[in-house]
C-alpha cells in the first residue's frame, strides 16, 4: 500500500502553532492546547446549483464553529474557489482569538462556499446562497451563530441568507446575519468597519513610532472591501498612499495615488489596472515597496519565507487574515518590523458586527458618528492593552494578543466547567 506524507504547511498549522505557543507562555495545562486545537462543531455540506442554462453543478460547503465559552459563534462566509475545510478551521479559530481580544461576547466561526462568484450569474449566486442557508440552519441562529460578509460576499449575500432563515423560521430574524442592508436592520458603519478598524490601529503604530501621518507612505495589497476602505482613509490622515493591487494587478505612483478618482475608475472598469498616470508593477512589488506602513488587505499567506527578506516597510498590520505565514513573521521580527497581528487589526468588521446584533435585538439603531466613535474607542484600547502586555512581557504583538485572548477564552471555560 502506497501513502503519501503532507509536508506543505498550511493556515491550520499556523494557526495551531500560535495557540501552543501561547498555552506554553501562559504555563496552562499541557491538555488546554488539546482542547482549544480542535473545533466543537463543523458541518461540511453539498451544494446542488441549476445552472442558467440548465445544467446542475455540485458545490461544497463548510460551517465551522470553534469555540463558543464566550457567547454565541461569530465569523464570516467567503465564497472563493480556494475554500477548504482546514481554511475554514484556521479562520474559526482566529475568530476566537479576535472576539476575546476586543472583549466583544462572541466565540469564534467561518464559514464558506468553494466558488468563484466572478463566474456565476446573481440569479446563480442567490440560488447557492439560499441553498447553503438551508442546509447550515440547524446550526445557526441569533442566539447560536451569526454569519457575516467576507470574501466573495456582501451584504446583498447577508439578505438573501437573513430572509432563507426567516422564511424557515416563519418570522422575520434580523439578527440572524449581520452586514445587512440598512433597510434590513443593517448597522450604519458597517460595511467600512473593517477598513476603519484597521487605520485607527494605523495611526496608533505610526505615533508609537514617531511617524506623523501627513507625508508618511503607505501601500496596499488588496482593492477589496478592506483594502478599498483602508486605502481612503489612509489618504485621509495624510498618508501617500504609493502602492495598491488587486487580483489583476498593481499600479504606483511616487507621489501618491489620487483615491477618489482611482475608486471612481474601478466603479467603473472592475480593476485598479490602467489607471491614468499611474505605472503598472507586480504584485510583489507591492508587497516590497519602500513604505513606512504595508496593508496586506486580501487572502491568507501572500508574505512567506520566499518573499519575506524583500519587504522594506517599516510597519505591517494586517487587513486580511492571515497574510503572513509564521516563517514571514519570524524572519520580518529579527528583522525589526513591527507586525500587528490580524486578530487585532481587522477587528473592525466583527467590532460593528456586534454593535449591528445589539441594535437589531434592541429594535433601536444608532447614528454612524456613534458608531464610528465606539469603533475607534474599542480599537485604540484594544492596541494600548496589546502594547502594554507585550512590552511588559518582552512578547510580539502577535503573542501578546493571542496570550491576551486564548487566557480569556480559557478562563471563561474554567468558569463554565466541563460538561461530563
Amino acid at each position: 500500500m502506497t501513502t503519501t506524507t503532507r509536508t506543505e504547511r498550511t493556515v491550520l498549522d499556523d494557526a495551531r502553532d500560535q495557540l501552543a505557543e501561547a498555552v506554553k507562555i501562559l504555563g496552562l495545562p499541557a491538555d488546554v492546547h488539546a482542547m482549544l486545537a480542535e473545533p466543537r462543531r463543523e458541518l461540511s455540506v453539498s451544494i446542488p446549483l441549476r445552472r442558467d442554462d440548465g445544467s446542475i453543478e455540485v458545490l461544497r460547503g463548510y460551517r465551522v464553529q470553534h469555540n463558543y465559552s464566550r457567547g454565541p459563534g461569530k465569523g464570516g462566509v467567503r465564497f472563493d474557489d480556494a475554500v477548504d475545510l482546514d481554511e475554514v478551521r484556521a479562520l474559526a479559530m482566529w475568530m476566537t482569538w479576535k472576539c476575546a481580544l476586543l472583549d466583544v461576547p462572541y466565540g469564534g466561526a467561518k464559514g464558506g462556499v468553494r466558488i468563484d462568484p466572478r463566474r456565476y450569474s446573481i440569479a446563480e449566486l442567490e440560488r447557492v446562497t439560499r441553498r447553503y442557508t438551508s442546509e447550515i440552519a440547524p446550526i445557526i441562529g441569533p442566539e447560536i451563530d451569526i454569519p457575516a460578509p467576507d470574501i466573495g460576499t456582501d451584504e446583498r449575500t447577508m439578505a438573501w441568507m437573513m430572509d432563507t432563515y426567516s422564511v424557515g423560521r416563519g418570522h422575520t430574524v434580523l439578527g440572524v446575519v449581520t452586514g445587512k442592508p440598512i433597510a434590513l436592520g443593517g448597522s450604519q458603519g458597517r460595511a467600512a468597519a473593517t477598513s476603519r478598524g484597521v487605520v485607527a490601529v494605523s495611526l496608533e503604530v505610526l505615533h508609537h513610532l514617531g511617524i506623523r501621518p501627513e507625508g508618511a507612505t503607505a501601500a496596499v495589497q488588496g482593492f477589496g472591501k478592506v483594502g478599498r476602505g483602508a486605502a481612503r482613509f489612509l489618504a485621509e490622515e495624510g498618508l501617500r498612499v504609493v502602492a495598491v493591487s488587486d487580483v489583476d494587478g498593481a499600479i504606483s505612483h511616487p507621489d501618491g495615488l489620487d483615491l477618489p478618482a482611482l475608486e471612481a475608475y474601478v466603479d467603473e472598469t472592475g480593476s485598479v489596472v490602467g489607471f491614468p498616470g499611474s505605472s503598472p508593477i507586480s504584485g510583489e512589488e507591492v508587497l516590497a515597496a519602500e513604505v513606512d506602513l504595508l496593508v496586506p488587505a486580501a487572502v491568507e499567506g501572500v508574505i512567506h519565507a520566499g518573499n519575506a527578506e524583500a519587504v522594506r516597510a517599516r510597519v505591517i498590520v494586517e487587513g486580511a487574515n492571515g497574510p503572513l505565514s509564521a516563517d514571514a513573521d519570524r524572519i520580518l521580527g529579527e528583522r525589526g518590523v513591527l507586525v500587528v497581528p490580524d486578530i487585532l487589526a481587522n477587528a473592525g468588521g466583527v467590532v460593528v458586527s456586534y454593535f449591528e446584533w445589539v441594535q437589531a435585538n434592541q429594535s433601536y439603531w444608532w447614528t454612524e458618528a456613534e458608531v464610528n466613535e465606539k469603533l475607534v474607542d474599542r480599537m485604540t484600547h484594544a492596541w494600548r492593552d496589546v502594547l502594554v502586555y507585550a512590552t511588559e512581557r518582552h512578547l510580539s504583538l502577535r503573542l501578546a494578543a493571542t496570550c491576551m485572548a486564548v487566557e480569556r477564552v480559557w478562563r471563561a471555560h474554567e468558569v463554565r466547567g466541563l460538561y461530563p
